[in-house]
């Protein structure tokens, strides 16, 4: 498919992109080819192919839950805004 330089005029105004001539005519033959490969990608029959979220085989990525050191208590709540006997302090709030 033969993109036209108006065409990539209008394409290049929509992304808001200012293009000389020369790059508006670069850019014309560039797109046009990979238009062309896209539309070749289209002929290819696929029907027997089933649908595939993954292409790579899927494993679990996740660390293992293993128990390791807890932070101290006075490290926990060193930097609260307001604490008192090793418990963060907050603004009481009920509903009624």
């Amino acid at each position: 498919m033969k993109l036209s330089n108006e065409e990539v005029r209008h394409v290049a105004e929509l992304a808001k992109l200012e293009l000389s001539d020369e790059e508006i005519s670069h850019y014309a033959e560039q797109l046009s080819a990979i238009l062309d490969y896209a539309e070749q990608i289209q002929g290819v029959d696929t029907s027997s192919v089933p649908p595939t979220p993954y292409v790579l085989p899927l494993r679990n990525v996740m660390a293992e839950d293993v128990l390791g050191e807890c932070l101290p208590n006075e490290a926990a709540v060193g930097n609260a805004a307001d604490a008192k006997n090793g418990y963060f302090r907050v603004r009481a709030i009920f509903e009624e």
